[in-house]
């Protein structure tokens, strides 16, 4: 219901590419973005759009290299992952608010239960 649904994760080699999805509710969120947590680290932003398509902000660490883009008519958010690391591995979530999002995890009251990506040397 209020949750959002991540899907598209798995298992690739060093280089390859994955496209990550979030469907959404039918509401009028503001702001998405995607986080990221690995094994014994904090949760970190990666991406971050409005639903309008402006402003979007990335990560240093993913800038060149991810593309975060929306289908409104789909209530779709997507992350676009190319030239993938080890490093890059994690569970990622997709979030929203009906406020205004940043890049910290607190600006986002919606949350998916996460798509883990796993990437291979």
């Amino acid at each position: 219901q209020v949750q959002l649904v991540e899907s598209g994760g798995g298992l690739v080699q060093a280089g390859g590419s994955l496209r990550l999805s979030c469907v959404c509710p039918a509401r009028n969120f503001s702001r998405y973005a995607w986080f990221r947590q690995a094994p014994g680290k904090e949760r970190e932003f990666a991406a971050a759009i409005s639903w309008s398509g402006a402003d979007p902000k990335y990560a240093d660490s993913v800038l060149g290299r991810f593309t975060i883009s929306r289908d409104n008519l789909k209530n779709t958010v997507y992350l676009q992952m190319n030239d993938l690391k080890p490093e890059d591995t994690a569970a990622y979530y997709c979030a929203a608010t009906i406020a205004y999002g940043r890049t910290f995890s607190s600006d986002y009251e919606y949350w998916g239960q996460g798509t883990q990506v796993t990437v291979s040397s």
